[in-house]
């Protein structure tokens, strides 16, 4: 049976919470927001965040940004990347920007490195590969994926390629759901565990184009696509814990799609595709989407974000690597576009988008079900969680 909790929203009172800086079980948490022209929100926030106990700091300006929607951190911790980049920064709008990252876990700062631009517009998302060699970017207006040099200290050198979407198939868009897949939209991206593919869900096409990433030379090289269920508009994806298993979260059609991952030949095949609303609670909403996928560290869990309903789902993982689902939990906020699990994997973390806050929950070790804990922190327009790792 599924737990559904589904609290319409008060806002919260934020209790001054005091978390031991000298802790080791102190982390940093970023924050990439929306910064809407007469909006609050003026860049990438931090917050200190305790494990042991799951209280967040109040979050404080790191550092201005415009557009910093999504936020992504060398495997060294040492750099910070972000969508769009400093109004005084030089060169083209559409960017993405490299932040050096300073001073102790928890207490941590940024300083602007320098910005590249995409190439093809506004990125949406921006990912390393698990070695710090190359950035990616997809760009969601644009429709393509950008492929960036890193260099040995994590600021970004040249632009190296674009790849556009359009150019892979004879009739880009699957033009299933009007006015949302007429084009190619570019989503997300990150790489295999191995580093030998990029991934790039397009919720437009209802594919995920796979890459054959060379990241020394750099340079992208098509391979192939995973195939969505039609209308499905695939948006995040994360791979299971142990590489055999990619999770794909459908946006317009609020549903994951199970895939086999053959290691070897980089081919994704679907085995599964679970809603993560039912029917009767959508047709009770005005608009629902999907926002992002998460899976928990154990692999025993898959979490995934609703946006209109405000909610998150819950997943079990089974020996075959397929989903059940456990439960749907509100927010206790407005409209989710991103949240996260800590490094301990005993907290989420889940950003509401139009409430302005940043809310809590414990996770059960055993079921995965989540508990809000009442720590809410205010985060002008949050779109991003990120911990440090």
């Amino acid at each position: 049976m599924i737990r559904i909790r589904s609290l319409a929203f008060v806002p919260a009172v934020c209790f001054p919470l005091v978390a031991s800086l000298a802790s080791a079980e102190t982390v940093d948490v970023w924050f990439g927001t929306t910064t809407p022209r007469r909006g609050e929100s003026r860049g990438i926030y931090h917050s200190s965040f305790d494990t042991e106990t799951g209280k967040l700091t109040r979050p404080t300006l790191a550092a201005q940004c415009d557009g910093p929607g999504f936020l992504e951190l060398h495997p060294d911790g040492k750099t910070l990347y972000a969508t769009g980049k400093p109004g005084s920064a030089d060169g083209p709008r559409d960017a993405v920007s490299a932040f050096r990252v300073s001073g102790d876990a928890g207490t941590r700062e940024l300083e602007f490195i320098a910005a590249a631009g995409t190439g093809d517009g506004g990125a949406a998302h921006v990912s390393t590969d698990h070695a710090g060699k190359v950035l990616l970017s997809a760009q969601y207006g644009g429709g393509s994926t950008s492929l960036y040099r890193l260099a040995a200290d994590g600021s970004i050198g040249a632009l190296a390629e674009v790849k556009e979407h359009a150019d892979l198939l004879p009739k880009v868009g699957s033009g299933v759901v009007e006015g949302r897949q007429n084009a190619s939209h570019a989503h997300w991206t990150g790489t295999s565990p191995d580093d030998r593919f990029a991934f790039v869900p397009d919720l437009g096409m209802d594919r995920v184009v796979i890459w054959k990433l060379d990241a020394d030379k750099p340079s992208l090289t098509h391979h192939g696509f995973g195939v969505c269920p039609p209308g499905g508009g695939p948006r995040h994806m994360k791979f299971g814990t142990d590489g055999s298993k990619i999770y794909v979260l459908n946006e317009l059609a609020l549903s994951i799609t199970v895939f086999d991952y053959d290691t070897e030949k980089g081919e994704m095949t679907p085995v599964q595709t679970i809603p993560t609303l039912s029917d009767e609670i959508k047709a009770k909403e005005n608009f629902n989407s999907a926002s992002e996928i998460r899976v928990h560290p154990s692999g025993r869990f898959v979490y995934a974000a609703n946006r209109g309903h405000d909610s998150i789902s819950v997943f079990q993982v089974d020996d075959t690597g397929k989903l059940e689902a456990v439960e749907v939990e509100s927010i206790r906020g407005g409209w989710p576009r991103n949240f996260n699990i800590d490094p301990s994997g005993k907290w989420l973390i889940a950003a509401g988008r139009d409430s302005n806050t940043a809310t809590v929950f414990a996770i059960d070790a055993e079921t995965g079900e989540l508990t809000f804990t009442r720590q809410t922190q205010s985060v002008p327009t949050p779109i991003c969680v990120l911990f440090a790792k």
